[in-house]
């Protein structure tokens, strides 16, 4: 398997690179060459085999054995997936006859980003150590990946982390995760701006070549397809445990940077065909307006109960643009030019219409993200996060019940229970392993949304922790 960029200008490089690279040199991300096909009778066979063993057979085909053979790649699935709190990894709830949560937050940090992170740490330290190399991991987070990635690369010994977050815009619990790990090569740096801002700094570090080299960059972030590929396990799993492929399911994502919808795409494109994939927004609704008329135009990020979703421009979907433009990287580079000069993605209506019926998107306030986690807490007895609460409350408004319906539940509520608090009276409880988080100490720099000030405190660093 090759992977190639979505702008087009750039070598295919195996997956082993790729996973090092991050963001491809030409300012594109990465994708396969080719999806690899997953039969009917395939998928039924699965129905029989755990996470773990599902996850082999998924992403077994997209890694070359050359950089992990099958079985040491057994192994460190094994390994990513033994430290979650249920064996099931990611059970299904139902909710009643149709309707199911899908529960992604029983890894180490409580959220999704934990399923493609313990994974992706467990990949650079195999391949690092293979290379006897070092690197240097720079990351933007809205409030999740921060802490799944810092989790699986704290104390590795041949990478530094860095790690931006929008001050003040993400929830206590959240920066407390990630700023109170103490280990050498583990850098927070608060920035003064938007989750867009840091992820701009981020794209922007990638882009300065002689940097990239001097530190050997690398990205944690969904840009790197490891990330994604992950990611698609679990929408087989839940799939086929409601009865695929012979059963239509409808997908509720809750999401912001395209990432895990993404991943919804790519098992779509593997064979899980009888799928629709609704994404649900919160107030900062620019995917819910491409989807319902074409129109990506770039607002004021408005901060909301859902911070993980507080985003303008959604980096992934630029590789579903990929596909809507036949697969044309030049097409795909002269858009996303125009996008970021003007604010908004040319032609909007002919791609929205390029993506046919698939996917379809809504979007919720923070008033009805109150109310659906009251509703959820009254009816089924649960207390869920506000993103899952936008699925959920996405899910019961504006989706047909025709199919059977799966929720991703993005994050432990506990990770945000100023909310579920306001909505409910009830505070929910941290698990035993994070109890004594807010007694921790902190450990962080706040930085002005100035790419040569973060890059002066990303060199200064790595040579103090080396």
């Amino acid at each position: 398997m090759r992977y190639i960029s979505t702008r087009g200008s750039t070598v295919s490089l195996s997956f082993e690179d790729v996973l090092l690279t991050g963001l491809a040199h030409d300012g594109g991300l990465y994708i396969p060459e080719k999806w690899l096909p997953v039969s009917s009778e395939e998928i039924r066979d699965m129905a029989s085999m755990n996470y773990m063993e599902c996850a082999y057979n998924i992403m077994r085909g997209y890694i070359e054995e050359q950089c992990i053979g099958n079985e040491n790649l057994n192994s460190l699935i094994n390994d990513t997936y033994a430290i979650f709190d249920n064996s099931d990894v990611a059970p299904l709830i139902k909710l009643n006859e149709n309707t199911f949560l899908l529960e992604l937050f029983h890894g180490p940090t409580l959220a999704f980003k934990d399923f493609a992170l313990q994974f992706l740490g467990r990949m650079f330290e195999h391949v690092l150590a293979k290379r006897d190399l070092r690197i240097t991991i720079v990351g933007a987070t809205s409030g999740d990946t921060g802490s799944a990635a810092i989790e699986a690369c704290r104390g590795r010994d041949n990478l530094d982390i860095f790690m931006l977050h929008p001050a003040g815009r993400i929830s206590e619990v959240q920066r407390h995760q990630m700023t109170t790990v103490n280990e050498k090569n583990v850098h927070n740096i608060a920035i003064k701006g938007t989750f867009d801002d840091c992820q701009d700094l981020v794209k922007g570090m990638f882009n300065d070549e002689l940097f990239r080299k001097n530190v050997n960059l690398s990205a944690v972030n969904s840009i790197n397809w490891a990330r994604v590929l992950a990611q698609i396990v679990y929408y087989f799993i839940s799939a086929i445990k409601i009865g695929a492929p012979d059963q239509a399911t409808t997908f509720v994502v809750p999401t912001g940077n395209f990432g895990n919808v993404y991943a919804g795409y790519g098992a779509y494109q593997m064979g899980l065909r009888n799928t629709e994939l609704v994404v649900a927004s919160n107030q900062n609704d620019i995917l819910t307006r491409f989807f319902r008329s074409g129109d990506m135009s770039i607002s004021a990020v408005r901060p909301s109960l859902s911070p993980s979703m507080d985003i303008q421009i959604s980096s992934n979907f630029e590789r579903l643009l990929f596909d809507l433009l036949d697969r044309d990287g030049a097409s795909v580079s002269l858009a996303m030019k125009e996008f970021r000069e003007t604010g908004t993605l040319p032609d909007g209506e002919r791609l929205r219409s390029a993506a046919g019926t698939l996917f379809s998107s809504f979007s919720v306030t923070d008033k009805e993200t109150l109310e659906e986690i009251n509703y959820t807490h009254q009816k089924n007895g649960m207390l869920v996060d506000p993103h899952t609460a936008v699925g959920l409350s996405v899910a019961r408004k504006f989706v047909s019940q025709n199919n059977q319906r799966v929720i991703l539940a993005t994050a432990h509520p506990a990770k945000f229970p100023d909310a579920v608090f306001q909505a409910t009276g009830v505070s929910p409880e941290l698990p035993h392993h994070l109890s004594d988080l807010f007694d921790r100490k902190e450990k962080f720099i706040t930085l002005a949304n100035d790419l040569s000030s973060v890059q002066a405190y990303v060199n200064d660093n790595i040579k103090s922790s080396q």
